[in-house]
């Protein structure tokens, strides 16, 4: 067979730390894909829950795995990128998982998209039981998107390899929006491509990021707000689209500290965004709504706003 002619490879990364409660579910979601060209990589930080025994249990089924100490997720992702021979690489977290087709969806559309850095689709929230609880849409985004804090789910995410490469790998010293960080390089590159469709589950639950640390969230906003007033590839696009860019930050900032429990910060983020650009508000509006109330001690409707959190992620 002509080697050109070979399907590409595909490389899934998973790092793990202490989340032996859903591992299992994830490595399944992964093996049990219906594209058999793909090599499966995981990277524990040495887990102490039982883990381990899990990843000995399908070390059959990994091209390589390492149970040790490490500095953080970007790191633990980072080994296993760095590992990976595939054509198309992706990352999945030890408590998402894959849907039914995730990677054969992504290799058609890299196909059909020559072009594109990246692809990226639907997610599909889910409890810790793994019921589904929302549905999380993104669209066709632009770089300017992306540089106005339009978050893309990132289980859906499955990048090129080369372009990757061309970027650089993911920044150690983020802890929250290093993904984002990622994307907004290789955007930069290359084109991005939404695949209309499902590919993966993200799973909310009170030990994940997204809810025990909402509030840290908005701090790594500011650093990417700076790290792009660095980039002399953005500069055109930061001058011609700084307010809605800066409304975007806000609006962003505003929903984690919303989280974090400050609804007069909070507030007053979004009036800011209001102030810059009103149609990222008007995209937000269910949130500046219950910020407004959890001001005025409406406690009935934070409990509200706190379970439309757990079903809702920034960019749907």
């Amino acid at each position: 067979m002509n080697p050109s002619s070979e399907p590409p490879l595909v490389s899934i990364v998973t790092p793990s730390f202490n989340q032996a409660q859903f591992l299992e579910q994830t490595i399944l979601s992964v093996v049990g894909q219906d594209y058999p060209y793909f090599e499966y990589l995981l990277v524990d930080g040495a887990s102490s829950d039982g883990s381990l025994e899990i990843i000995q249990r399908y070390a059959g089924r990994l091209a390589w795995w390492v149970s040790e100490p490490d500095h953080g997720q970007a790191e633990a992702i980072n080994k296993g990128l760095v590992r990976a021979k595939g054509k198309y690489l992706a990352w999945l977290n030890s408590d998402d998982i894959y849907l039914p087709g995730a990677i054969s969806k992504a290799v058609t559309s890299f196909s059909r998209h020559p072009e594109a850095g990246l692809v990226y689709g639907d997610v599909l929230a889910i409890d810790e039981d793994g019921k589904p609880i929302n549905l999380l849409r993104y669209g066709q985004w632009s770089l300017v998107d992306l540089m106005s804090f339009r978050v893309i789910g990132q289980p859906s995410v499955f990048i090129r390899r080369s372009i990757l490469e061309k970027a650089g790998y993911l920044d150690p010293s983020y802890h929250f929006l290093l993904d984002h960080q990622l994307w907004l390089r290789m955007a930069q590159l290359a084109e991005i491509c939404y695949i209309p469709d499902r590919l993966s589950a993200a799973r909310f639950h009170s030990e994940s990021k997204n809810v025990a640390r909402a509030a840290e969230f908005g701090s790594e906003v500011l650093r990417i707000q700076q790290w792009m007033d660095n980039q002399p590839a953005l500069a055109s696009i930061l001058h011609k689209d700084r307010k809605r860019i800066q409304a975007g930050a806000h609006s962003l900032r505003a929903f984690y500290l919303l989280d974090g429990g400050d609804a007069a910060a909070s507030l007053r983020e979004y009036l800011r965004c209001l102030s810059l650009h009103p149609p990222i508000l008007a995209r937000d509006w269910k949130h500046f709504l219950a910020a407004f109330f959890n001001l005025l001690g409406f406690n009935k409707l934070g409990i509200m706003y706190k379970r439309l959190r757990r079903s809702n992620i920034k960019g749907s």
